[in-house]
């Protein structure tokens, strides 16, 4: 069988780019594919699209004032109960009559403000931090590991309990506090990746061509390390949110009579044995933040794998 007429040849490479999908289209399908980062991503961006729009529910009346108390409709059974159920508090209401739905709601404000706050402040010191020292090594890279290995030698959790009866429970003090204090897994992971990406040959011939050092982190470094530090933020945000919880269930976060899941767990925990829903309500939205950005970090982390495969 004789080989294909040169003539034919253009024919056949215009065909395959043609028939070659786009980069977009690649990307669609490795999205589509992955039911992990579908699933956290949905669930994701119903919960931020519920607390942006929390404002406008309310004065629409599809929600109430999270702060106004009725006394005389205190505790009120959510709508699967058929006894002391009222039609105004489809969830419910707490120990002093506020709607149960709207202290969720503005919850989950509460909940992704300090998650990403938290996210934006650790991840730039980590970063900074991890960076210079993958990149610099020698001396910048001893300073770096002893800083690191102090914070770590230091549990978060109790620095932010010392912190708060320093310096007083506010949702400001928080956010410091947790900012400050989670950047150690950033600067970890960090490091260790520029230090793989500073040695190869993209990296060389920018550096022998003379480009300036800040030129080659920016343009050269960080964009091949985006995909992981995109990945450790989601854990650190949701970790950042499971330590507001925590913090606030204790009484060393989000003070009253702000919304707040994990204040919200607190003040229903008296309740636990004849009431379980308020304690059942408060967990149950937080297990499902935590759980969609765990999914939607997870997921990307295979997306961004698979598009360097």
């Amino acid at each position: 069988m004789t080989d294909a007429s040169p003539s034919s040849q253009p024919s056949l490479r215009i065909a395959e780019e043609i028939l070659e999908p786009s980069p977009m289209a690649k990307l669609r399908r490795r999205i589509f594919k992955n039911y992990s980062f579908l699933i956290g991503a949905f669930i994701l961006v119903l919960i931020v699209s519920i607390a942006l729009l929390a404002p406008v529910l309310e004065a629409s009346g599809w929600i109430q004032d999270p702060y106004a108390q009725d006394l005389s409709k205190r505790l009120n059974n959510p709508f699967w109960h058929e006894k002391k159920f009222d039609a105004d508090h489809i969830l419910g209401t707490d120990k002093v009559g506020r709607d149960y739905l709207s202290r969720l709601v503005y919850g989950a404000q509460i909940s992704l403000l300090i998650g990403f706050s938290t996210m934006i402040i650790s991840g730039f010191i980590g970063t900074v931090l991890g960076v210079s020292a993958g990149y610099f090594g020698g001396r910048i890279d001893m300073v770096v590991n002893f800083i690191i290995n102090t914070r770590l030698a230091m549990p978060v959790f109790l620095v932010a309990m010392a912190a708060v009866v320093a310096f007083g429970a506010s949702l400001l003090v928080v956010i410091m506090v947790l900012g400050l204090f989670l950047w150690d897994r950033f600067a970890v992971v960090m490091r260790s990746i520029t230090m793989q990406a500073r040695d190869l040959d993209y990296v060389k011939a920018a550096r022998a061509l003379g480009c300036s050092t800040p030129y080659i982190i920016v343009r050269e470094i960080f964009p091949n390390v985006l995909s992981s530090l995109t990945v450790v933020a989601t854990v650190e945000m949701a970790n950042a949110i499971l330590l507001e919880a925590a913090l606030s269930f204790l009484g060393f976060g989000v003070q009253a009579p702000t919304p707040s899941w994990g204040l919200m767990l607190n003040e229903g925990r008296e309740y636990m044995f004849f009431s379980a829903w308020l304690l059942a309500l408060p967990g149950g939205c937080l297990f499902l933040l935590v759980l969609a950005i765990n999914l939607f970090g997870d997921g990307l982390r295979d997306v961004a794998l698979e598009r360097e495969r």
